[in-house]
């Protein structure tokens, strides 16, 4: 029953965030400063409107079983899957370091500070945050990187993801990890979504051989064994639109030889996923903030009704505004009550929180949307806007997988122990053919 309550309000966020987009571009192109509002659209529009909607139509239209190809955040296709590897986590982090590759920072307020600092100033930021893909239904589980020349616009990276516990590739092959790894050649706007990003050099067989060859050559314990046309060689795009090439070939590490110092970091890793993700912190921040300015909002009503001049978009006069001042406090401030009681709750972790703001918000946009229903005027007031816009924040956060996973205590697979160290691909192939 939830899943399917998740699904109506996931929906119900993307049509509602298309009509905003709408209803910003429409107040927009007027004349004066009103024209500001085209910026606001450009940065709803694609940083919000077309990633849900992507996110609605590719869980249509694309499997959801592995072939090869990570999923960007909005469910489009991403990076090709080119290298696998064996080995503990610590054997991993011991080879990449060995061979020259730096740890890629978490993507989160503390990092995405630095790169606007750092690139401001000029500055190199070696551990820059790369940004999500997801496999098996999560993130990465870590990535590393080498910067080009300091330049933040470049950099050779591969991401890093741990296989579940029994899973086996096509054709029966046992892996420990799974990795793709990319070239960033230039910052440039996505195709799919309009947004600012990284472009990726077409050819990603080379950078694939380009780890391989950095690892082999650095630690000598690393032995490779390459599963040919494992897939078939393809032309494609990746989410950001960007041109790629692979010849299908599949490079394997097995690092299980590897000598690490470094301890399993699986319990690092199992608090940084018991964190808030960004989508809770910002659906419940803006409920809040929405509290406090209704609470300001009542104290205006009860100490100068005149100053909150904006009710006239209600049809209020000035002298209905003071008559009715008393009754309009106790509105706002039970909004504003159930609004900070509602996002306090879902900082708490509250699944019934989540939902019953997620239900207020609707009920808000619904109303908007039914009263602009055959008007001839303006949809929105231009003072109703940041309230409107902030119902359909919350749900765009709310709504989201992240939000949802954190609230109903789900963990996502593979993200347990340390698996046992997988059979190679030599026994692999032997049951292969034994099985024929």
């Amino acid at each position: 029953m939830t899943d399917a309550v998740d699904a109506c309000f996931f929906a119900f966020s993307g049509a509602a965030a298309a009509w905003f987009a709408y209803v910003l571009l429409r107040e927009g192109v007027r004349p004066g400063w009103p024209s500001l509002l085209l910026v606001v659209f450009w940065v709803f529009f694609t940083y919000l409107v077309l990633p849900r909607l992507h996110r609605i139509l590719t869980r249509i239209y694309l499997p959801g079983y592995f072939i090869g190809r990570t999923r960007t955040s909005d469910g489009l296709l991403g990076d090709p899957v080119n290298l696998a590897l064996h080995g503990r986590e610590d054997q991993v982090h011991a080879a990449m370091s060995a061979a020259g590759w730096t740890r890629a920072d978490d993507l989160g307020l503390r990092s995405g500070r630095e790169i606007v600092v750092r690139t401001l100033r000029r500055r190199s930021y070696p551990a820059a945050p790369v940004s999500p893909l997801h496999l098996f239904e999560r993130r990465q589980d870590f990535a590393y990187e080498q910067e080009v020349e300091g330049s933040p616009s470049r950099r050779h990276h591969v991401r890093f993801w741990r296989c579940p516990d029994g899973w086996l590739l096509p054709g029966g092959f046992a892996a420990g990890w799974l990795a793709a790894a990319t070239y960033d050649r230039k910052v440039g706007v996505s195709l799919f979504t309009l947004q600012i990003t990284h472009k990726i050099d077409e050819n990603t067989d080379v950078e694939r051989d380009f780890v391989v060859s950095t690892v082999t050559g650095s630690v000598q314990e690393v032995e490779v064994e390459v599963l040919e046309h494992f897939s078939s060689g393809y032309h494609a795009r990746n989410g950001g639109g960007d041109r790629i090439r692979t010849d299908g070939s599949l490079p394997v590490l097995d690092l299980k030889k590897v000598g690490a110092s470094e301890q399993p970091t699986v319990e690092a890793a199992a608090v940084r996923r018991d964190r808030l993700p960004a989508s809770t912190v910002t659906g419940a921040a803006i409920a809040l903030l929405r509290a406090v300015v209704y609470a300001s909002v009542v104290v205006a009503l009860l100490v100068d009704p005149q100053q909150t001049r904006y009710l006239g978009e209600l049809g209020l006069s000035a002298a209905e505004v003071r008559d009715l001042a008393p009754v309009l406090a106790i509105g706002i401030g039970l909004a504003a009550v159930i609004d900070g009681g509602l996002g306090l709750a879902v900082l708490a972790g509250r699944n019934w929180a989540r939902l019953s703001l997620m239900a207020v918000c609707s009920a808000t946009a619904v109303t908007a949307f039914l009263a602009t229903v055959g008007s001839d005027g303006r949809p929105i007031g231009l003072g109703s806007l940041p309230s409107l816009g902030g119902s359909i924040l919350v749900l765009l956060a709310l709504s989201s997988p992240s939000a949802r996973e954190h609230a109903v205590r789900r963990r996502f697979t593979g993200n347990g122990p340390s698996p046992p160290d997988p059979p190679t691909l030599a026994s692999a192939n032997r049951r292969q053919d034994s099985a024929a």
